[in-house]
């Protein structure tokens, strides 16, 4: 273990965060010039200079598409991020979502300013908010595309307001599946949503196959006056096609969280400025559940919530551990195995797995490790990283 861990902030990381860092052991900032992690919200870090110092990035938040995923892989840099940490906050504003695209609520208040000044208001109220009127969402059927922390969430709430759930998710987990109110229906297909949904809401990530997923084609599929929720990234939609289902009323709304300037005054948008993760409990959760990450990862060599490294953790035992980031390709196990017995050591505890093109090794010796040991492992074919313990 290090005398000293530092850390370089690339945002202003809510203290629930920071203080988990013992300053006898972590050191913190701004200004960091050899970090051994960075902690991150929303900064751009693509044309980021990484150091050579650094081995984890713990992103505050769910998506990491402002992180060079693929940089990071290659470099041996574990990239974290807080699945669920701001899921409650984001599932409220979903709700706040489906109500206000359906009861006109933004445009009557908008009306409602124009009326200051003017004799007899509440007669006019009265007499002009016929041109607000809209459905109530009970009895509305709602598809939910991605049944992760956030849908699930979304799911049942909707459910508890009395609207009928569908729920697409291709990749839904066992766990996630145990925490779905039983009511809500699982659709086989995006057809199956699309068809009869009066209202449908986005929460999945975004990737080479999901990016533009809501198209012209997408769209013609849908219910004629269906009301679109995007609250996950706004390149899930291709802003053109679904501006033109908003003149043509086969889309009656589109509620994004993902303001453009595409998007901004035009009719049936109603634009929120990024604000799904924008509360200080969920500041706090992300920030909390970062800092536990980096440290775990930094101290012992545990993995959990990457999104470039598999999930993998194993009790300390006496002696030291060498952790081995490296290529999902044959014989690497047995090649660790034999730098350690080439060094007179034993193999106390071991464990392995992977994660598409990379692999991790934790493993345990019943000695201390020498620096050879480190080096004989980094000069394998495959290896990318190796750090000792």
């Amino acid at each position: 273990m290090k005398d000293m861990y530092r850390i370089l902030t690339l945002n202003k990381i809510s203290p629930a965060g920071l203080d988990l860092l013992d300053p006898r052991q972590y050191r913190w900032g701004e200004e960091e010039p050899a970090p051994d992690g960075v902690l991150v919200r929303s900064a751009a870090m693509h044309d980021m200079e990484l150091p050579q110092s650094l081995r984890a990035i713990a992103r505050a938040g769910a998506g990491v598409n402002n992180i060079p995923i693929g940089l990071c892989s290659q470099r041996g840099i574990a990239v974290f991020n807080t699945p669920g940490a701001n899921a409650n906050a984001v599932k409220e504003l979903t709700l706040l979502g489906l109500l206000l695209s359906a009861r006109k609520v933004w445009p009557g208040m908008k009306w409602a300013q124009t009326l200051a000044g003017q004799e007899g208001v509440p007669k006019l109220v009265e007499k002009g908010k016929g041109q607000f009127v809209g459905p109530e969402i009970a009895g509305k059927k709602l598809g939910v595309i991605g049944l992760g922390a956030i849908g699930i969430l979304v799911a049942n709430a909707a459910v508890s307001l009395g609207m009928e759930v569908w729920g697409y998710d291709p990749y839904l987990s066992v766990d996630a599946a145990w925490k779905l109110d039983r009511t809500v229906r699982r659709a086989a297909t995006l057809g199956e949503i699309y068809q009869g949904s009066d209202f449908i809401t986005l929460h999945l990530p975004l990737n080479d196959s999901t990016r533009g997923m809501v198209n012209s084609q997408a769209i013609a599929a849908m219910k004629h006056g269906v009301r679109v929720l995007n609250f996950s990234r706004g390149e899930l939609v291709q802003d053109a096609d679904l501006l033109a289902a908003l003149e043509e009323r086969q889309v009656r709304c589109y509620v994004t969280d993902f303001p453009n300037e595409a998007l901004l005054g035009k009719e049936g948008v109603l634009a929120i400025p990024h604000l799904g993760a924008s509360t200080p409990e969920s500041e706090d959760n992300c920030a909390r559940m970062a800092a536990r990450e980096l440290m775990d990862y930094l101290e012992n060599g545990n993995v959990k919530n990457s999104v470039n490294l598999p999930d993998l953790a194993m009790p300390r035992t006496a002696g030291a551990r060498i952790c081995v980031i490296h290529r999902n390709i044959p014989a690497m196990i047995s090649g660790i195995s034999g730098a350690v017995a080439g060094a007179g050591l034993n193999i106390d505890n071991l464990t392995n797995k992977s994660k598409k093109d990379l692999a991790y090794t934790m493993l345990d010796l019943d000695g201390p490790a020498a620096q050879a040991v480190a080096e004989a492992i980094q000069g394998l074919e495959g290896v990318i990283r190796v750090t000792l313990f």
